[in-house]
Formats: structure tokens, sequence, C-alpha cells
């Protein structure tokens, strides 16, 4: 009865073109500022708005932690960014019309990790570049950099290997960092909330900023992202569903006793909330800013729309 099951999608309408006549530049998106301008999505034409008129931006090399329930909203962040569904609105990306360019442009200048770490069917380097774009010494440099060299270089083949189906004959212990996303340098890197971070040591804190134009992490568990530049708050309130609540420094943010940041820091206990607001304060007093907080005209030209707190 498969083949009946699957009559219901015969219909499904096509997403949009890979390529179209506009073309971004080729080092698009050298930057990394991304603008949501009053932005709705939904998944569906007759399902529920999850992002309602959002109005946000998302600084160069920036880490924003995006939090709140489940059902605020915050994959649907993404996906809106990915284009899974078509938004409302407009997204800019370095001044781009996300909108106006080909999924194929878009998605492949992003990259996400996922909360579970995923190995493809098919060879070690097929996994690590899959569009044939970079040099053995690129890869070997990005398995280096996440201490994963020694470990491909003991498979029988080495970079040849073939994995077995979801990576079952490598060991998954030591896949839970962005090794990909850092060989090929994407200017947008999301993780997943299931993360508590790449497992391996770094010589520089501060490394996790130099590859990446911008990463944006969705998370659940309060200590991975207290850290933060800043931190934008899903809204999970009827009147309210689809918005932002706050957008600000986690110590910012944590000076609202009422708001919903500080709630949630509250119910992980007391020990661990105190915990949380001394890192949040000892990352608010360390961090330099930028003297345009609001946004403003980039050098560009293009508008930059500024940041909501609601």
């Amino acid at each position: 009865m498969t083949p009946v099951e699957r009559v219901e999608y015969t219909e499904l309408e096509s997403e949009a073109p890979w390529e179209t006549q506009k073309r971004p530049p080729p080092e698009w998106p050298s930057q990394g500022l991304i603008t949501f301008d009053r932005v709705s999505f939904s998944y569906s034409s007759d399902g529920p708005v999850v992002l309602k008129d959002m109005k946000a931006m998302f600084r160069p090399k920036e880490k924003v932690g995006i939090v709140g329930r489940t059902g605020a909203g915050k994959s649907s962040l993404v996906s809106a960014l990915f284009r899974l569904a078509e938004p409302e609105g407009r997204i800019y990306i370095d001044g781009v019309l996300t909108s106006e360019i080909g999924l194929h442009d878009l998605r492949q200048k992003m990259s996400i990790i996922p909360q579970d770490p995923v190995l493809f069917t098919g060879t070690m380097r097929k996994n690590l570049d899959p569009f044939h774009q970079h040099t053995d010494e690129d890869l070997w440099n990005a398995l280096q950099e996440v201490q994963l060299k020694s470990v491909v270089e003991e498979l029988p083949n080495k970079m040849e290997t073939v994995l077995a189906e979801s990576g079952s004959n490598f060991s998954a212990a030591g896949l839970s960092g962005p090794s990909r996303p850092e060989e090929e340098p994407h200017p947008h890197h999301r993780r997943g909330h299931g993360q508590r971070g790449p497992q391996y040591r770094r010589a520089d804190p501060e490394d996790d900023t130099r590859q990446f134009q911008g990463v944006h992490r969705a998370h659940h568990r309060l200590n991975t992202i207290i850290d933060s530049d800043r931190i934008l708050v899903r809204a999970l309130q009827p009147r309210m569903r689809g918005q932002i609540h706050a957008y600000d420094e986690p110590h910012t943010l944590l000076q609202n006793h009422d708001g919903i940041f500080f709630k949630m820091v509250q119910q992980t206990g007391r020990q661990e909330a105190v915990a949380l607001l001394q890192s949040a304060k000892q990352a608010y007093n360390s961090r330099s800013r930028p003297s345009t907080t609001n946004g403003g005209v980039g050098a560009d030209g293009n508008l930059v729309i500024f940041e909501t707190a609601l």
C-alpha cells in the first residue's frame, strides 16, 4: 500500500528555482550582516503564523543565542532564512535580498550543525567535500582544526574510507564539532539546540568567530549560550506569539526581572541561576562593543533595520 500512501504528495508545489537571473557576487556574503524586515512565516498557506512581522538585525561576526519555549519559533527563524517555505517580508544578507536569488546560491552559503552528528554513506572525503571544491590540504587542515586528523589517518583508507550508513563504523564520540563548516567557510553557522558546543579543546576561545561571519545558536540549555554577544528571546504568549519578546546582551536582559529570559534562568535552580548570572556579567564586562548598537545605513547604502525589543 506504500504507493497509495504517496498519492497525496504528487501535487505538491515545487520550491523556487535553484538559480535565477540575479546571481549574488562570487564573494558574497563577505560580512555576514543579516536583516529581517517585517518578516512573517508559516509552513503552509493555511497554517499558523510562527514568525510575525519580525524586524531584527544580526551583526557581522556576532554570536546570537535564540531562546524560547517549545513552539516559540526558534527553528522557524532559520527555516525562513533557508526559505524552506517562502516568507513574507524581506530578508537581506549583506544587502542582497534573499528572495531574489536561487535556492542553491542561498543555501550553499550557510551551514547548520544539527544536535545529533550525521555522516552520510560514502567516503570520508565526500562527507567533508561533497561538491569537490577543496584540496587535500584544505580537508586535512579542517580535520586538524577539530582534532580529528589523527582519527582519520588511522582509518584503513584514510580519506577514501567508505563510511557505513549513518557513519556506524566511525565513532560518534568525536563528531560533535563544525569540521565541515570550518573547512568550507560558510559565513553563517547555526548550531542545534541540543549541542553543548564542539567537543574538542581550542588554544584560543575566540577561534569560533574567526571562520564564521555569524553564529546563531538556538538552544534550551542556557549555559551554552549565556556568553553569546546577544540573545533573541522568542515570545510564546498568545497575544505575542510569533514575535520577539526581547533582544539584547544576556547581562542586560537579566536586569529585567519580569522578562522571559530572567524567569527561564531562575527556573534552572538557585545554584545554576547564580552561575548563569555571574557568567553573563563576566562576559558583559569583558566584551568590546560596536559604536553603533541599533543599526543605521550600512557602508553600501543598504538600510539596516533597527533591532526590536518589545
